[in-house]
C-alpha cells in the first residue's frame, strides 16, 4: 500500500450477499461510487439462519428491521444439550447489560434479498454480472477482466480504484494471489436442511445437541425448521453415497436425532458444506480487500459467521471512505483478531470445556459462593454468545480462565464433541 492517504471515489465488490450488500450500502451513503457484481445461483438454503443480538443494530442502520421481522423467527434465546437428557438455557433478556435481548431466525433467502435492496437504495448499482478478476502481471493488484470492467464501467465512471472480494468461501482473490491460510484443528463437514414435523424444547430459541458422534442445530423458521449435523466426513460417508442418503439415515439412527425427529419431513434437498474452519493471513493488499466469509469463516456453532461479516463491512467502509493505509491495515488487523477469538472460544465448545462450564454452573448458582459471583458471570460470558462482547478481552480473558481453572474437577473430555 502507498505511504499516503488516497482518495478512494469508486470500488467494485464482488459478491451480493450480506457482507458485500452491507458494504456497498455504506459506501454508497458515503458519496462512493459503487458497482456490485451479484449475479450466481445461490442455494436454496445456506448456513446462517440464526442471528445472535449482536447483528439487530446492523439490521436498524439498514432500515430493515421491521422488514426482517415481518417474515422471519422471533429468537429469544439459546439451548445447548449436553447428554441425552442433560441441557443448559438462557433468554437474552436475562443477560445483565446485555443492549439488545432478542434476535431472529430468518430464510436466508429473504433475508440476503432484504440487505441487497437496501445496497440498491442506498445509491449502489447492482449488477447481474459475476464480476472476474485478473491479476496484474505478478504483481499484488488486481483488476476486473474486460467484460466486468465494461459492465461496471457505467456505474464506476471507469476503472474501480478498489476491488472487493465478498464472494465467500470460493475465495476466489485469495486463490489468485496464493494468499496463505490459517486452518482451525477441525475437518467436519455439514449436512443442512429444512423440516417439517421437528420438536424444540422452546419455542424461537436455537438448538445446539450434542451427539454421539458430531453435534446437530436445530433453528425455528416461520413453517419449519432448519437442521444441520455437523460431523466428521468419514463417520457420514458410512450412512449412504449422496448427501440425502446421508442426512435421512443419521436422523433415523443417532439417538439424539431420532427422538425429537420422529414425526419430521424433509422438504428441502440436502446441502453440504465443507472447506470452513478457514481464514486468509492477509485481507488488504495494493488495490483489495477481503470481506465476509472470504477473509475467514470459523464455524457455523454460535452463529458467528453473520456477524463477523456485518462488524467487517461496517469497519472495511470506514477504512475505504477513510482510505489511509493505518485505516486498511487496522481493519485487517481488528479483523483478524475477531476470527482469532471466535476461533478459541469454539475450541473451548469442542473440546468439552465449554459445556463442562454449563453444566457446572447450574450446581455452582445454588451454592453460597455462586449466588455472589453470578451477577458478575451474567454480564461477561453470555454475552461473547450473543456477540456484544465476542471481542471484549476481560470477557474473553473470563472464559479463559474458567475454562482452565474453573471446571470444578470435572473432565471436559466427558463433554467433547467427538
Amino acid at each position: 500500500m502507498r505511504d499516503q492517504p488516497r482518495r478512494i471515489r469508486s470500488v467494485a465488490i464482488l459478491g451480493g450477499g450480506p457482507a458485500g450488500a452491507t458494504t456497498a450500502a455504506l459506501l454508497a451513503r458515503e458519496g462512493v461510487k459503487v458497482a456490485l457484481f451479484a449475479r450466481g445461483k445461490r442455494p436454496p438454503i445456506i448456513v446462517g439462519e440464526s442471528l445472535v443480538p449482536a447483528i439487530v443494530p446492523y439490521l436498524r442502520k439498514l432500515g430493515i428491521e421491521e422488514e426482517v421481522a415481518a417474515y422471519s423467527t422471533w429468537k429469544g434465546g439459546a439451548t445447548f444439550t449436553f447428554e441425552y437428557d442433560q441441557g443448559w438455557s438462557f433468554r437474552f433478556n436475562e443477560v445483565r447489560g446485555i443492549k439488545t435481548p432478542y434476535s431472529y431466525n430468518v430464510p436466508r433467502d429473504r433475508f440476503d434479498a432484504s440487505v441487497l435492496d437496501a445496497a440498491r437504495k442506498a445509491g449502489a448499482t447492482v449488477l447481474d454480472h459475476s464480476g472476474v478478476i485478473e491479476r496484474v502481471d505478478e504483481s499484488d493488484r488486481v483488476r476486473l477482466d474486460r467484460d466486468s470492467a465494461d459492465a461496471a464501467r457505467d456505474a464506476l465512471d471507469g476503472e474501480p480504484d478498489w476491488i472487493v472480494d465478498a464472494g465467500g468461501r470460493a475465495r476466489r482473490l485469495p486463490r489468485l494471489l496464493g494468499i496463505e491460510t490459517v486452518s482451525g484443528e477441525r475437518r467436519d463437514v455439514a449436512l443442512h436442511a429444512h423440516l417439517t414435523g421437528v420438536e424444540v424444547a422452546i419455542p424461537g430459541n436455537v438448538h445446539t445437541d450434542r451427539l454421539e458422534h458430531g453435534w446437530s442445530w436445530r433453528i425455528p423458521l416461520p413453517g419449519r425448521v432448519s437442521v444441520g449435523i455437523v460431523i466428521d466426513p468419514q463417520q457420514i460417508r458410512e450412512f449412504g453415497d449422496t448427501p440425502e442418503e446421508q442426512y435421512d439415515a443419521f436422523l433415523r439412527h443417532e439417538p439424539v436425532l431420532r427422538d425429537w425427529s420422529a414425526g419430521a419431513t424433509r422438504i428441502t434437498p440436502v446441502l453440504s458444506y465443507s472447506n470452513y474452519q478457514l481464514r486468509s493471513k492477509r485481507g488488504v493488499g495494493e488495490n483489495w480487500a477481503l470481506v465476509g466469509d472470504c477473509f475467514g469463516f470459523v464455524d457455523p456453532v454460535f452463529s458467528s459467521g453473520a456477524l463477523i461479516a456485518f462488524q467487517a463491512a461496517e469497519a472495511l467502509a470506514a477504512a475505504l471512505v477513510d482510505g489511509s493505509p493505518r485505516a486498511l491495515a487496522d481493519y485487517e488487523r481488528k479483523t483478524l483478531h475477531t476470527l482469532a477469538a471466535w476461533q478459541r472460544v469454539i475450541g473451548y465448545f469442542y473440546d468439552g470445556r465449554l459445556l463442562t462450564l454449563f453444566r457446572v454452573g447450574r450446581y455452582v448458582q445454588s451454592t453460597r459462593l455462586g449466588k455472589l459471583v453470578d451477577f458478575h458471570f451474567r454480564k461477561h460470558m453470555p454475552r461473547i454468545f450473543t456477540g456484544e462482547d465476542a471481542t471484549n478481552r476481560y470477557s474473553l480473558g473470563l472464559v479463559d480462565f474458567m475454562a482452565r481453572r474453573g471446571l470444578a474437577g470435572n473432565d471436559p473430555r466427558e463433554l467433547r464433541i467427538n
